[in-house]
């Protein structure tokens, strides 16, 4: 009888959001679907059962992956149940991270208890790698992020303010860049004195992105030469929706409205609007004639069970019953992917999160981006690099984004009669195609490249 052979063993070990988690959760299901590998993904007792709660039971793949507790501590004000970024408010982020930071015991106990024979690893703890190398382990840095921002950024880096991107439908304003680095390289360096690109350089051999090199192709060549690592892009990774509570009404409502005729309003789990800018998507609905659904959640420590009287408050008078033949308002969780196939979508205003524009794509639906922070400015600009998404412009002056532009935006993306944008639908169904024809090829490359290791 032939011998079984042993199976390789990968750790994999996200930052702790639910954007960080649910991609690593999937790539983690899609390389143990091989058969080569033995899947573990490591993080704290919170976040593991938000996973578990969101694993329907005839998901044999994710049921696969083995799921491995990270022992963080826990100060007074952030208790265990604060060990994510899900609805952690947001002047204990850099609690979280510190924190974070004096874990790196239990994960080296993880290690050494496992002994795995990769680990794939996050931006967050440029420790982690640390660890992993000391410990004659090679490791991989998994970027959420997609090769158009991280090479733009990875030039500031390396390259220097000075020199030209050669790209120039990215960039970002010298201010907003200024504030953007310098936060993120005081996070990391209180937690390493390291830099984010130190992650880049401490992957072994190859850096995985969560793209598909067939949307950005330029950007992860650049990338690869200003890193001097092979970009591995791992494909959309669109995992389904298993939660089917709460969603009866929502799919109910999205049935009685016609093909490509409702624009799905939603800015994420993390990102909340402030008064003033939900009071301007609200005119911008009331400034155009499309039917839509709009998602708005609040922070946990202001929702505690009274989103509806707070989505009364925070909208202008009379709003949700004047629109209520073509508007539906939802305060809880939504099933974005199943909204976004829903063949009544036909358009998408979003924050453009890295998860949001790649489901944006895999569904075809065209983006109405509204970015905040973060890549998330970069990201809506690819959208419209690609033809697939407009911008709002926004009043920099105030802030926000008000009404009169919204509601332009939406109706170039559901009208389609300015010569400008027309075709902006169909570009984005062929993307569609694309990105679900290359999927299982990408992560076939994936599985390829570390199972060298």
């Amino acid at each position: 009888m032939e011998e079984k052979k042993e199976s390789f063993k990968i750790l994999m070990f996200p930052w702790l959001a639910h954007g960080h988690i649910f991609p690593y959760l999937e790539l983690a299901k899609r390389l143990s679907a091989t058969h080569h590998f033995t899947m573990y993904l490591c993080s704290t007792t919170v976040n593991l059962d938000s996973i578990k709660s969101s694993i329907s039971s005839e998901d044999d793949a994710a049921a696969s992956v083995k799921l491995i507790e990270l022992h963080m501590p826990s100060p007074p004000q952030l208790p265990p149940h604060l060990h994510t970024t899900s609805n952690l408010p947001s002047h204990l982020l850099l609690t979280l991270m510190k924190t974070f930071q004096e874990s790196s015991s239990s994960f080296s106990d993880i290690l050494d208890s496992l002994k795995p024979d990769l680990v794939i690893f996050d931006v967050y703890q440029p420790w982690a790698p640390k660890i992993t190398s000391s410990k004659g382990i090679p490791c991989v840095y998994f970027s959420t992020s997609g090769p158009t921002a991280l090479s733009y950024l990875h030039h500031l880096y390396t390259v220097g303010s000075g020199a030209t991107f050669p790209f120039p439908a990215i960039s970002l304003p010298d201010d907003d860049l200024t504030r953007r680095l310098a936060l993120l390289a005081q996070n990391l360096r209180d937690a390493d004195d390291d830099f984010a690109y130190g992650a880049m350089a401490r992957s072994t051999g190859i850096v995985l992105s969560k793209s598909s090199r067939h949307v950005e192709q330029k950007y992860a060549d650049y990338l690869s030469a200003l890193s001097k690592k092979k970009i591995v892009c791992t494909g959309p990774l669109i995992a389904a929706d298993a939660n089917e509570h709460d969603d009866f009404e929502i799919m109910k409502w999205l049935n009685g409205k016609n093909l490509d005729s409702t624009i799905y309003i939603s800015f994420g789990s993390e990102c909340f609007l402030s008064k003033k800018q939900i009071e301007e998507i609200a005119k911008g609905l009331d400034l155009c004639d499309a039917s839509f659904l709009w998602v708005i959640r609040f922070p946990a420590e202001e929702e505690a069970g009274t989103s509806i009287r707070l989505v009364e408050e925070e909208l202008p008078a009379g709003f949700i019953e004047t629109t209520k033949e073509r508007g539906l308002v939802v305060t809880r969780w939504a099933p974005q992917t199943k909204i976004l196939g829903h063949p009544s979508i036909g358009g998408f205003v979003s924050h453009c999160g890295r998860s949001s524009i790649t489901e944006s794509m895999y569904f075809g639906v065209p983006v109405i981006a509204m970015p905040m922070n973060a890549d998330q400015p970069m990201n809506a600009q690819l959208m419209v690099e690609l033809g697939v998404g407009v911008e709002v412009e926004k009043d920099h002056e105030n802030g926000v984004y008000v009404g009169e532009e919204v509601a332009k935006a939406i109706n170039k993306v559901i009208e389609e009669k300015n010569v400008l944008y027309e075709g902006l639908r169909s570009r984005a169904r062929r993307l569609s195609e694309t990105l679900r024809e290359k999927e299982d090829e990408e992560v076939n490359e994936v599985a390829q490249q570390v199972s060298s290791y």
